[in-house]
């Protein structure tokens, strides 16, 4: 399987360290199959006059079997909570790997929405359902990129 992954570095050692806390999925590496998904991970980037690169990578995708792996496969009640958990810093699981929808600008306008108070859960999800789920797949383990994580090349847009 190849993932993609959207920055203004070029990427060939990825390490969560360099990650921000409160995102989705909490701190991690951020990667995904769809390389549409990582051309628009780019965009923030070169809207502010930066670089950007998509870093390509190759995994067998058999080891999510093999690890701690929590799968979202829509949104979905669970899906917002553990968003809200993440991005709130209340995140205390152990996943090593998480798959799921990202929660992009039309989506995060519904997450904010609820978080504020201002539409309930029900309502949220309602919302949500007519959203496309774009795909993205957070390694926490440091030592799951380093074994299975292999860097195939970088190309600048």
């Amino acid at each position: 399987m190849i993932l993609y992954h959207g920055s203004f570095p070029k990427n060939p050692k990825p390490e969560t360290s360099f990650s921000r806390n409160n995102v989705d999925f909490g701190k991690g590496f951020y990667t995904t199959p769809l390389k549409e998904q990582a051309e628009n991970w780019c965009n923030k980037f070169k809207r502010l006059n930066k670089n950007a690169v998509i870093s390509f990578y190759e995994i067998d995708d058999t080891i999510f079997s093999l690890y701690n792996t929590l799968e979202f496969q829509s949104y979905s009640e669970s899906w917002l909570d553990f968003i809200i958990n993440c991005r709130s810093g209340k995140d205390t699981s152990k996943y090593d790997i998480i798959i799921g929808g990202v929660a992009n600008d039309k989506v995060f306008n519904t997450i904010e929405l609820y978080y504020d108070n201002l539409i309930d859960k029900k309502e949220a999800i309602k919302r949500l359902q007519y959203e496309k789920p774009n795909m993205q797949i957070c390694f926490r383990n440091q030592s799951i990129i380093n074994k299975h994580l292999i860097f195939q090349k970088s190309i600048a847009l």
